[in-house]
């Protein structure tokens, strides 16, 4: 994406700034609200691991789609930061240096963009440590191919809890950019560009799972 979803394209009719308003005075009131369920995956009713606690998707509403949004955002974050620190590293060469400015400028902008949309409703960053797959080649490659596959997977997870169109269509344009950057990693890495016929789309759950295992978030 080259340009900004602006938050008056996306947002007409006001949702997401009166569900954002509607949220509370404090980004942990929100998600204690906006949070579904306990077990495990909550910690205090709002962190585990430096992730929101969305440990399910409640039913759509205004307030929801705000949540879905928050959620993304936090995995922009953990993406752009991977990309910034790669290139910024200096051990990535030819075609796998070029892809990765390519979509170090892309999810740097899907941060910014969701960052508009959100306004006061925005979370912070969380603090990354990423190892060697910054600085390693083909651990970049692996990391990579991991961390865009289940960013796919995310987006078309949250489809069905989405409740207004044009925040269902930022998404979705975000989904697709995403699927392009999974293929051409896929690619560099040797992987079958589109393994199956079909993706599975992956809960919250299992996405605040699979990125905690990883270790990459520190706080």
């Amino acid at each position: 994406m080259s340009d900004l979803i602006t938050l008056e394209v996306v947002d007409v009719d006001g949702a997401i700034r009166e569900a954002a308003d509607d949220a509370g005075d404090t980004r942990m009131d929100f998600f204690k609200k906006a949070a579904v369920g306990g077990g495990s995956l909550l910690a205090g009713g709002v962190l585990m691991g430096g992730m929101p606690a969305i440990a399910a998707a409640s039913r759509p509403s205004k307030k929801n789609d705000v949540a879905i949004l928050q959620f993304a955002l936090t995995l922009e974050y953990l993406e752009a930061a991977f990309y910034n620190e790669a290139v910024k590293n200096g051990a990535l060469t030819g075609e796998v240096l070029e892809a990765a400015k390519i979509v170090q400028k892309h999810e740097n902008t899907h941060v910014k963009t969701l960052k508009k949309l959100l306004g006061s409703a925005s979370i912070k960053s969380p603090k990354f440590d990423f190892g060697d797959t910054t600085t390693d080649p083909a651990l970049f490659l692996a990391t990579a191919q991991a961390l865009e596959d289940t960013g796919v997977k995310a987006y078309s997870g949250q489809a069905g809890n989405i409740l207004q169109k044009p925040v269902l269509a930022a998404a979705a344009s975000i989904l697709t950019v995403e699927a392009r950057h999974a293929s051409r990693f896929r690619t560099l890495n040797g992987a079958n560009f589109a393994p199956a016929a079909f993706d599975k789309p992956l809960s919250k759950a299992a996405v605040l799972k699979a990125v905690k295992k990883t270790g990459f978030i520190t706080k």
